[in-house]
């Protein structure tokens, strides 16, 4: 009898810290990598010191203010997350496109072989794959294309004496549809000064959408990527088929309620940049 009671009683806070749980720790994980993330940290490192010190000197005023700030920091907190919270929530309401999975791969590859061309001969290039979210919206300028997807025109494009060549492509699974495009550009400061205008905008684009963009080095040749605001710098033609592939052909998913907590935990994975880093 009292453990049936304890049942009936103890199922909503169970359920409580089971959502607040899983809650927390996928925001964690969403802003773990972001440019928000080393903010937030430095923000709750002084809070905890201030409510720290207040309470063990009994500081009337001082917590006073500070309880009026806990009023205002979810303000605070969208402000400081507005980039991310933005994909997020873009991400959350955009239905998936469904395209099949031969397809998928035949685009990636017209890609790879591109980037592939372009790389040995030190031709720059900026790529920008759109996935649900549609670039129109951050991505200024350029000339309408709307041509198939093949390495050859690519290659035209991005070819110096071609009037086209400054700027990123917008690519739509088998479609070019705009080049000459002027690309958002990252506003960090931790990043290398080496680093050129195309690999800026790459992840300036890959931070406020949910873009990929590939990159090849006008001064080096070396291709590169951007996903979720990380650039993986210098990387083969394999690797970058490899990333291309686990992160744009679809997946058949699991079922049920395991399946759906893994889809949560890969989404927030995702969501924090991975391992992705600078020269």
């Amino acid at each position: 009898m009292n453990l049936w009671w304890w049942i009936q009683q103890g199922w909503r806070p169970a359920l409580e810290i089971l959502i607040l749980s899983v809650g927390i720790y996928w925001a964690f994980r969403f802003i773990k990598g972001t440019r928000g993330a080393q903010m937030l940290t430095g923000l709750l490192a002084v809070l905890l010191f201030l409510t720290i010190v207040t309470r063990v000197l009994d500081l009337k005023v001082l917590n006073i203010l500070l309880n009026q700030f806990f009023a205002v920091l979810a303000l605070a907190l969208v402000v400081i997350f507005q980039p991310e919270l933005r994909r997020m929530l873009a991400e959350l309401g955009t239905l998936p496109v469904f395209v099949s999975t031969r397809q998928q791969r035949e685009n990636i590859e017209d890609i790879v072989q591109a980037a592939d061309r372009l790389s040995p001969v030190k031709i720059g290039a900026l790529i920008a794959i759109e996935r649900n979210q549609q670039l129109s919206e951050v991505v200024e300028g350029g000339v309408p294309i709307n041509c198939e997807l093949t390495p050859e025109m690519l290659e035209t494009i991005f070819f110096p004496n071609n009037a086209i060549h400054d700027g990123g492509v917008v690519v739509r699974e088998n479609r070019i549809l705009r080049a000459a495009c002027i690309f958002p550009l990252t506003n960090r400061h931790d990043l290398s000064k080496s680093l050129g205008t195309r690999h800026r905008a790459a992840i300036g684009l890959t931070e406020e959408t949910d873009a990929v963009a590939v990159v090849i080095s006008e001064e080096t040749g070396a291709i590169s990527y951007a996903h979720r605001g990380q650039l993986t710098w210098n990387v083969t033609v394999e690797e970058l088929r490899a990333f291309l592939t686990a992160e744009m052909v679809p997946r058949i998913p699991p079922r049920g309620v395991v399946g759906w907590i893994r889809r949560m935990r890969n989404s927030a994975w995702g969501a924090s940049g991975g391992g992705g880093y600078e020269p």
